[in-house]
């Protein structure tokens, strides 16, 4: 089974390209889901414990961990030290259960690839990346989103050319939806043929 690795900066289209793998029949782990699934489900009492208040009726308060974290640099070494493993746990999960069943190929939707030592659970990385502008224009889009956020955001992630330079395959988002399906198709029958 081959592990495909699928990464790229903030307002690449990772997310976007992560289904087009899942509409190509490619079994995909996506990490921002499963973070979401955890903080209604099995962190929410290691969170609590962590960061009081921050849980609401069985669920953790995105606003107000983010809150709490944002800006603080050992508040958020705190948090990634109870969600990374979790997340890591669901993925190996993931991985043993598409081994079982057979699947030649499998995607891991991991944001920052690169910048947590991921590349070692991969065999191959795909890097979505897009004209700086697209990106700016699709980040600042978001709900909440500013350019100091955006900015922060960056600084803390390996530089899209670094990225593109790292990876096995890119994909350039800023081409449109139907460019991105077809180097999606492109990348699946390179691996697994059909």
């Amino acid at each position: 089974m081959i592990v495909l690795g699928l990464t790229g900066s903030i307002g690449m289209g990772k997310s976007t390209t992560a289904k087009m793998f899942t509409e190509a029949g490619v079994p995909v782990h996506d990490s921002d889901e499963t973070v979401h699934r955890l903080y209604a489900g099995n962190a929410v009492p290691l969170v609590e414990a962590a960061f009081p208040g921050t849980t609401v009726s069985g669920s953790v308060d995105r606003t107000e961990l983010a809150g709490r974290v944002l800006g603080d640099v050992a508040a958020l070494k705190k948090l990634e030290a109870i969600v990374h493993p979790l997340v890591r746990a669901d993925a190996d999960a993931f991985l043993a259960k598409n081994r079982t069943a057979g699947a030649p190929l499998v995607v891991l939707d991991i944001p920052l690839l690169f910048e947590t030592g991921g590349r070692g659970r991969v065999d191959k990385v795909v890097v979505v990346t897009a004209p700086k502008e697209i990106q700016r224009a699709r980040v600042l889009a978001r709900p909440g989103m500013s350019e100091e956020k955006l900015a922060s955001i960056l600084a803390k992630q390996v530089p899209d050319a670094e990225k593109r330079k790292r990876a096995d395959f890119v994909i350039d988002t800023g081409q449109g939806v139907d460019a991105a399906r077809a180097a999606v198709k492109a990348i699946v029958s390179e691996l697994v043929g059909g």
